[in-house]
């Protein structure tokens, strides 16, 4: 049996008002559901969708469990080709949820990636008429409302000042690079970590990485780069963020430096964390990369002829397929009921999972005598037809 290799479904959307330009891909379907956020950012395209799209299909295919309550769906993902601060941002979301609400009625649940929140989602859908950004898997559940309201009380859980919906997708991450840092026998205290992105992704990364015991030494975000070669202050510059994941620089420390944006690749550090926009790390860019680990907690942030120059020079990529899928797998295990609204067991559910996956593909790679991207893709190509035979292609 082979794997189709072309989206299922494509198509481009044009905004009537401002001629802005929207997309949905869905890569394939999985009892006739697909999963898959939507994102908002400038320059936006239907190949950033389709390759995000795959992606899904990939993150949804690795973490399937015989024996778990959740099983996958297909994969799938939106764009809009706008700033997400432009005042006319929100009107344009309205727009198209309202356009792609035959779609999310369907067969396609989404919610918030880069650019959006969850919380402005769920705001536009209400607007656009639609029950909800997921309802599409709502058939699926045993018991819908208790599905609904567990889902819902996990949402309201704060940790630390925190939302738990923030910081789950940042534990895996985190616990991806500790993983990582276990198979080489590298201790956690004084391991150097530099990021680009202090936004959802990024800033729960950073939180778990630091109480971890290892040493964040460089942040960007929008405006530069803040970096201190002995540690920055995490939970200080989390509490200094606003929406956009942007630091107000009157919290920082004297001995706190500002560099330029791009600073961040080139820090000393031991681990490199691209938790930000795709495309970050390209062939020209990379050779200005120390780091040993590269931890792809943004969606396609290192492109590939540049992946092929690290791996000669002896750097390792943990991919974004497995690295960032906590998120998404943990919406799923909360609706379908593997776990309840609670903190703990969220955090520690997603370790063990996380760490296995990263565990198997770290092996998988060093007996195929590959890079772990190859090897999430070997294990993703066991999977998929085992998936296909018992749900089919389709439905």
């Amino acid at each position: 049996m082979t794997t189709p290799t072309t989206p299922l479904i494509q198509l481009t959307w044009t905004d009537h008002v401002t001629g802005r330009n929207g997309y949905l891909v869905v890569d394939r379907l999985i009892r006739g559901v697909s999963s898959g956020g939507l994102r908002m950012r400038p320059g936006c395209t239907l190949d950033e969708v389709a390759g995000l799209a795959r992606g899904m299909t990939m993150k949804e295919a690795l973490h399937y469990d015989p024996q778990g309550r959740y099983i996958p769906l297909g994969g799938a993902k939106g764009g809009i080709d706008c700033d997400p601060r432009d005042p006319e941002a929100y009107g344009v979301l309205v727009r198209y949820l309202r356009a792609m609400r035959p779609h999310i009625e369907s067969f396609w649940t989404t919610g918030e990636d880069l650019g959006l929140t969850q919380d402005l989602v769920d705001r536009a859908a209400a607007e656009a008429g639609l029950v909800s950004s997921i309802q599409a898997v709502y058939p699926l559940l045993d018991d819908e409302a208790a599905a609904r309201e567990r889902l819902a009380a996990a949402f309201a859980v704060d940790v630390d000042g925190i939302g738990l919906d923030e910081l789950v997708g940042g534990c895996g991450v985190a616990e991806s690079v500790l993983v990582a840092l276990d198979r080489a026998g590298v201790p956690y205290e004084g391991t150097r970590v530099a990021l680009q992105g202090l936004g959802t992704m990024g800033g729960a990364t950073a939180r778990f990485l630091a109480r971890a015991g290892l040493r964040v030494v460089a942040v960007a975000d929008l405006k530069g780069t803040v970096a201190n070669d002995a540690g920055l202050d995490v939970e200080a510059l989390l509490a200094a963020r606003d929406a956009y994941g942007t630091v107000d620089r009157t919290a920082l420390r004297p001995q706190d430096r500002e560099l330029p944006s791009d600073a961040w690749l080139s820090a000393d550090a031991d681990v490199l964390v691209p938790a930000a926009v795709s495309y970050a790390i390209d062939a020209a860019n990379q050779g200005r990369i120390t780091a040993r680990w590269i931890v792809e907690a943004a969606n396609m942030p290192v492109l590939s002829d540049a992946e092929e120059l690290l791996a000669a020079r002896g750097i390792t990529v943990l991919p974004d397929v497995v690295v960032n899928s906590g998120t998404n797998a943990w919406w799923w295990w909360t609706l379908f009921g593997d776990i309840g609204a609670d903190a703990d067991e969220a955090f520690a559910y997603t370790r063990r999972s996380m760490r296995a996956l990263i565990d198997q593909m770290l092996a998988r790679a060093e007996s195929d005598g590959t890079t772990p991207r190859a090897a999430a893709h070997a294990i993703v190509a066991d999977r998929l037809p085992v998936l296909a035979e018992r749900f089919g292609w389709y439905r």
